[in-house]
């Protein structure tokens, strides 16, 4: 099982990023799993933003990102995207995705997202 994020990197103040995570070696279909984006800054606990449910697709967000974060899939490229906007220095963290179909999760290495005032 293999999870890939990529797409950060350094922004400024207001700009946008689209990170992406491609998965592979499931045992079950990419559509079954509950995708999530976590991010984690320095000193900092572990941080959910925003959950994709399975099937149907519904969304939650986190209120420190609501209306700026957007989570969407493509099952039929087993990828879950974040759609970062309006972004701010307290956005700097490192960013991973994770699956989840139970009783499993599965955890992405994190891509560094770096938003300069």
């Amino acid at each position: 099982v293999q999870l890939v994020e990529s797409g950060g990197g350094l922004v400024q103040a207001g700009g946008s990023l689209r990170l992406s995570c491609v998965v592979s070696g499931f045992p079950f279909t990419f559509s079954s799993y509950v995708m999530s984006w976590y991010r984690q800054a320095p000193g900092k606990e572990r941080e959910l933003l925003a959950t994709i449910f399975s099937e149907g697709g519904g969304t939650n967000y986190a209120d420190s990102v609501k209306g700026r974060f957007t989570i969407s899939r493509d099952n039929a490229k087993n990828t879950v995207y974040l759609e970062m906007n309006s972004l701010k220095p307290e956005d700097t963290a490192v960013y991973y995705c994770k699956a989840r179909r139970w009783p499993i999760n599965y955890w992405g290495q994190g891509t560094q997202v770096t938003v300069s005032s």
